[in-house]
């Protein structure tokens, strides 16, 4: 049985109605899971609050306490124009922080393989700024923890969000056990204007990171010929975990990017992440909704990962 982490405390990492990442964006996908009766094949886990200690296994102490002053005034943004700055902003991204933390030890303890976390996936901050909507790369703080808490050494990251995962890339790009695969709108086209497929990683890391940029109005035709290349990638890896970033932004329709997917790709890249975990990873699988700002995507295409998740 699948996991999937939901409550009033993920909500709370939310920009305001008039802004693409809103509040409505957990009910959207929940009430669509209501309404496919995923909400009765999953373990439903209540989001937790991480300590500040955690969020220092990725970012810097002084990144972080500008985040707790930027909290406490809710003025200004968090780096220069993307990420605005409000008040409980650093509460917010602890309940997804802390989320990710207490589905590790639900995994590593044997409770359960595959979960899905809604909020969350936050792929552009660095460890000293946030970037793109994203205040803190919890992420990385999840790479950070397999490595210290639980002595995984090959990670394999997998994202389908219409962004590139900037973040993730950069901040391991000399990492060779950190497996890096990511289809993306192309950055001459979309913020954050990285991720070319020249970008293979550098130092000990070159060649452990795959960049599949795809052309703007680019349809599951084109998702589908470059995950085969994708697959056999990380599969040459043999991880020991999978985390997947699961943006919807990649969904035709949404506000903000130009990609025509269907939640058809979603499904696809879970199972197959799905079959993979299984063969090499003890079933173990992460995926986050990431990106997506067109509602009735996000409950398609988020639902689409859970029921593939519950399936496989």
């Amino acid at each position: 049985m699948a996991g999937v982490y939901v409550g009033e405390s993920l909500k709370l990492y939310s920009f305001g109605n008039d802004h693409p990442f809103g509040v409505e964006r957990h009910d959207a996908f929940w009430n669509e899971a209501k309404s496919r009766g995923l909400h009765r094949e999953v373990n439903v886990f209540t989001p937790i609050p991480c300590v500040d200690t955690d969020l220092k296994a990725f970012h810097t102490d002084e990144y972080i306490e500008f985040l707790r002053q930027a909290s406490e005034s809710g003025i200004g943004f968090l780096d220069f124009g993307d990420t605005p700055a409000f008040k409980g902003i650093f509460e917010a991204v602890s309940y997804i922080v802390g989320s990710d933390l207490d589905a590790l030890a639900r995994m590593f303890n044997g409770e359960i393989s595959r979960i899905f976390i809604p909020i969350g996936g936050l792929h552009h901050a660095r460890r000293d700024t946030a970037g793109g909507f994203c205040a803190v790369n919890d992420i990385g703080i999840v790479i950070r923890n397999l490595r210290e808490n639980y002595g995984v050494k090959r990670i394999a990251y997998v994202d389908i969000d219409a962004h590139h995962g900037d973040g993730v890339q950069y901040s391991f790009n000399s990492d060779p056990d950190l497996i890096f695969a990511d289809i993306h709108e192309d950055g001459r086209f979309i913020y954050p204007g990285t991720g070319f497929a020249n970008e293979t990683g550098i130092g000990a890391g070159k060649g452990s990171k795959m960049n599949l940029p795809v052309l703007p109005e680019s349809g599951d035709d084109i998702f589908f010929n470059c995950w085969g290349r994708l697959e056999e990638f990380v599969r040459a890896s043999k991880p020991e975990i999978i985390l997947f970033q699961a943006g919807a932004d990649s969904v035709a329709g949404d506000p903000i990017t130009h990609l025509k997917f269907s939640p058809a790709a979603h499904a696809h890249a879970t199972r197959r992440l799905c079959a993979l975990a299984d063969e090499f990873c003890d079933g173990r699988l992460i995926a986050w909704g990431g990106g997506g700002y067109n509602l009735r995507n996000i409950g398609s295409a988020w639902c689409e990962v859970v029921q593939a998740m519950i399936e496989s």
